[in-house]
């Protein structure tokens, strides 16, 4: 599509009468300030951070606080990476903290059965079957998606629920204790150089390899096409519903990951622990400029926007302000953040 100079326009599309370009309106300075959404999260990110640490320096801009934030940060950005390639396709995994957990029950009791729990043939195993596990239930996502044609909010909604009910069948609702010290001693509490945390090292490594398979190679384009226009990619030859099978399961298989690394982290299966996780992980991704409706995604983004609940939460505990309040702040920072993406999608529509 030829694209039309913007110095022939003002900001409603019309002329002016010697051809000059109009002073652009209120709004449209407002969306253009706001067009890299993702520089803007993280300028908020540092006034956020800056803000804690002059009311508590002695307690949050710490060595060991900062280390604490960034491990609470890692489960969640690995969930956050699929959902990031759920959410460039136009599609929404509400899910993904249901599939954690019984990605981590069924992982537990296979590391049982194996050496009586402890060893590296039990950790092999444990990992094998969470992968398994999470993919399986990202590929019955993607399957009720692409050939029953269900929506991706009422498929995931069923999941979130059916899921989480069957990893509390096989438990009867208690928390499984059963994760090698392997498992514990390297991946939950081990540090690389004795510094940085393996778990944040892992995350960070994941979130580098997506991030380049979403903007470098065709399954990030085909993610991003079927975002913005899913009839338009079948016009050009994309197998959509293959791609969205794809898709689904690995988000899955990154919950499998996430479900490994929470039971490193608590050695225990913490069934009760992930009720938001599916909240947090989606307002990260959106907050980090990933659109909602589809089209446009930003691992980078994701990062980021994965450390604005973290930080949030940990620096309400240090204010000894109720926790309650920072689901009400992400609450409020994602519809924000999805108006912002309306804005900006509706000055692009004007040009």
């Amino acid at each position: 599509m030829t694209q039309i100079p913007e110095t022939d326009l003002d900001t409603n599309g019309a002329t002016d009468a010697e051809g000059a370009q109009a002073p652009p309106s209120a709004l449209k300075w407002l969306t253009d300030r706001l067009a890299d959404s993702t520089a803007f999260i993280f300028v908020a990110l540092l006034a956020m951070i800056l803000v804690f640490t002059v009311l508590r320096p002695d307690a949050f801009a710490t060595v060991n606080n900062l280390r604490n934030i960034a491990i609470a940060a890692s489960i969640l950005l690995v969930l956050s990476i699929g959902q990031t390639f759920v959410i460039g396709t136009a599609g929404i995994d509400i899910s993904v903290g249901s599939m954690l957990v019984f990605s981590g029950v069924v992982a537990s009791l296979a590391m049982a059965e194996v050496g009586g729990g402890q060893g590296w043939a039990s950790v092999g195993v444990g990992v094998a079957v969470s992968l398994l596990a999470g993919g399986f239930w990202g590929m019955v996502n993607g399957l009720l998606v692409t050939k029953v044609k269900l929506p991706p909010l009422i498929v995931t909604l069923g999941t979130f629920g059916g899921v989480l009910g069957l990893a509390k069948v096989l438990t009867g609702g208690i928390n499984l204790r059963t994760v090698p010290n392997e498992l514990v001693n390297t991946l939950g509490i081990g540090r690389a150089f004795g510094v940085v945390p393996w778990l944040v090292i892992l995350a960070l490594v994941l979130t580098a390899i997506f991030g380049v398979v979403l903007r470098y190679t065709r399954f990030g384009r085909y993610t991003l096409a079927i975002g913005s226009n899913e009839e338009a990619a079948r016009r050009v030859g994309i197998d959509v519903d293959l791609h969205l099978l794809k898709v689904y399961t690995l988000s899955g298989l990154l919950a499998g990951v996430a479900g490994i690394m929470n039971l490193a982290r608590f050695t225990n299966t913490t069934i009760q622990g992930h009720d938001t996780d599916n909240l947090q992980s989606i307002a990260a991704v959106v907050i980090g400029g990933t659109s909602l409706f589809g089209g446009i995604a930003t691992m980078f983004g994701t990062l980021v926007g994965v450390f604005i609940p973290t930080t949030l939460q940990n620096g309400f505990v240090i204010l000894r302000i109720q926790p309650f309040w920072q689901e009400v702040a992400v609450g409020a920072v994602l519809i924000l953040a999805v108006y912002v993406d309306q804005l900006k999608r509706r000055a692009r529509n004007r040009l």
